[in-house]
């Protein structure tokens, strides 16, 4: 198989059937979502257009996730709102496994970092 670049997305190419092109946003939803699958991540934290955009009903499913794909190589960074009570490594450790495991299994590409940023933590509602 032999991915290359392509504009918003790579293109992997397959002997049998011919050509798949997965867009770089098809890579962000996949970490987004299986980040927030970890116990602990309470959401995904966008820029102050997506928070914008989500408060008038417009939600994207990429927010907090940005991803930059070279020669099949992935590089991700989140930003995310942790609940808490969580130890802040173990669940960061958690989410780089989950996200390094969920695009590499669904995409075939090769995740060489996941960073994250906490950009802030929930409290319960009962406090």
């Amino acid at each position: 198989m032999e991915k290359e670049l392509e504009k918003n997305g790579y293109r992997v190419d397959t002997e049998e059937f011919g050509t798949v092109k997965i867009a770089n946003d098809v890579v962000a939803m996949i970490a987004g979502l299986a980040a927030t699958e970890v116990e602990g991540v309470s959401a995904m934290v966008g820029n102050i257009t997506n928070e914008l955009m989500g408060k008038v009903g417009m939600k994207k499913q990429t927010k907090g996730v940005k991803i930059d794909i070279l020669d099949g190589n992935v590089s991700v960074e989140l930003a995310v709102t942790l609940e808490y009570g969580f130890n802040i490594p173990t669940t960061c450790n958690k989410v780089q496994e989950k996200v390094k495991n969920a695009i590499e299994t669904m995409t075939g590409f090769t995740v060489s970092d996941v960073n994250i940023r906490i950009v802030g933590v929930k409290m319960p509602e009962d406090k």
